[in-house]
């Protein structure tokens, strides 16, 4: 196996050169073994989601895991939130196979050791390095096999209350896995909904599956006011990152989601933090805090903030490419779908637009997370390079997954990539002309050293 797919939240990488059927059983062997090993585990929970190669690596992680002797319920096609749905009724750790929003030549795994969230940092390396000692226990385990369907279904309607107002929404599952349960929940309700690109017929995708870059929403943005809706929702291929338009196409930001939601509920729940990761727009904390509430910035990566929320039984928390976090009224699953029916459910309830709700919420001027192509054995150093060139000029900075260098109206964010071989960079101010000062500074910088 390259030691490239172990990446910090998960193992990812192309099909089938770094993740194949023998890949998937290897990882079968090493998960089964380290669980029962370590962790006293008898048993444990696997699914997968709709990319055409899934189906070969479930196979062949199943026939490993069995291996070992540990006993395996087996839940099939699954949205990832649907499989730590799964996780946390069992009570139990386990696996989903897949890339998330990474494009269909792509697959993996993600994978869990403990209640909170998936394996993160120091997990994955030491299952890895598990792996390549090579001795894995030996036995005979049974497979379960389940249907967490209607279970979850069931989960999410019952945690949604809708208002008296009737919302029109355009859906966009984009072929992904929210195919396989989308209608059963939204058809349930009393709206009005639209759908594009819900073909669960194994060709994920047919369009770009990440709903977090404006440009991929231009099927949506054209269904949405064709349709006259109230707004529009798109998810990613596994279902656990959302993308939304208003009513008059203009894509809303994750943290004007965030306030929305925030200012809703707010005087509901005991705990008063909101988390955001360190990418998010200063909007959120400063109207958290507005609101009379505590921000807590966390590092990027859904499993730490995850983590974060569950053990610190906060309420609600955003990332700013799509993940949330809504643990108020049931536990966190991340889900894309309940996501966005929380935002409906707080549109039932007033005759406002969605658009004139977000223009409510204060704007600084801010670029998009921007990419910037890294080997991955260099892309870590020019971080160092960048740590050491904000020092000899004194500039004030944390180190939270990257370095975000703070200045007295601005900041910028720039971090090497945990899911690819890249380096991302997001500026933020509340001045025009020193956001571009600011970016143009730091893409020299990543130019230059990034060699």
């Amino acid at each position: 196996m390259k030691d490239n797919i172990f990446r910090e939240y998960d193992i990812r990488g192309k099909v089938p050169t770094e993740i194949n059927n023998y890949v998937a059983y290897k990882i079968g062997l090493g998960y089964g073994s380290y669980l029962q090993e370590f962790l006293n585990q008898k048993c444990c929970v696997i699914s997968y989601d709709n990319r055409l190669s899934s189906k070969n690596l479930h196979s062949s992680l199943l026939k490993g895991l069995l291996e070992t002797g540990i006993d395996v319920i087996d839940y099939g096609l699954t949205t990832t939130p649907m499989h730590y749905y799964a996780r946390h009724v069992n009570n139990l750790f386990g696996v989903m196979i897949t890339a998330s929003h990474n494009p269909s030549d792509e697959n993996g795994f993600k994978f869990s050791f403990d209640e909170f969230a998936n394996a993160r940092g120091q997990m994955v390396k030491d299952l890895k390095n598990y792996i390549d000692n090579g001795i894995f226990l030996k036995g005979k385990g049974k497979v379960i096999n389940k249907d967490i369907k209607e279970d979850y279904i069931d989960y999410v309607l019952n945690n949604i209350k809708l208002g008296k107002r009737k919302i029109k929404v355009v859906l966009d599952p984009g072929n992904g896995t929210t195919t396989c349960v989308v209608k059963d929940i939204f058809n349930k309700l009393p709206l009005d909904v639209v759908y594009i690109n819900d073909k669960s017929d194994g060709h994920f995708p047919n369009h770009c599956p990440d709903p977090a870059i404006e440009e991929n929403l231009s099927m949506l943005k054209e269904k949405v006011l064709e349709v006259n809706a109230d707004l529009g929702v798109a998810f990613d291929g596994d279902g656990d990152r959302i993308g939304i338009v208003d009513e008059k196409g203009c894509m809303v930001a994750i943290e004007d989601y965030g306030v929305i939601i925030v200012r809703n509920i707010i005087d509901k729940v005991k705990n008063k933090k909101f988390l955001y990761d360190a990418k998010c727009s200063d909007n959120f904390k400063d109207e958290v805090l507005k609101l009379g509430g505590t921000p807590v910035i966390c590092r990027t990566g859904s499993s730490y903030t995850q983590e974060k929320v569950l053990k610190e039984n906060i309420p609600f928390g955003i990332q700013c490419v799509g993940h949330i976090s809504i643990n108020d009224r049931l536990f966190s699953t991340e889900s894309a779908m309940y996501s966005s029916l929380r935002l409906i459910e707080v549109l039932t309830k007033t005759k406002q637009s969605l658009s004139t709700i977000v223009d409510t919420i204060p704007k600084y001027f801010n670029t998009p997370e921007l990419k910037y192509a890294s080997k991955d054995e260099n892309k870590f150093n020019v971080i160092k390079d960048i740590q050491k060139y904000c020092d000899d000029k004194g500039y004030k900075y944390i180190i939270i997954d990257g370095l975000k260098v703070i200045f007295k109206d601005s900041w910028a964010y720039v971090r090497a990539s945990n899911t690819g071989p890249n380096i991302t960079l997001r500026c933020e101010s509340k001045d025009k002309n020193d956001l571009d000062n600011l970016l143009k500074l730091f893409e020299t910088l990543i130019n230059a050293y990034n060699k």
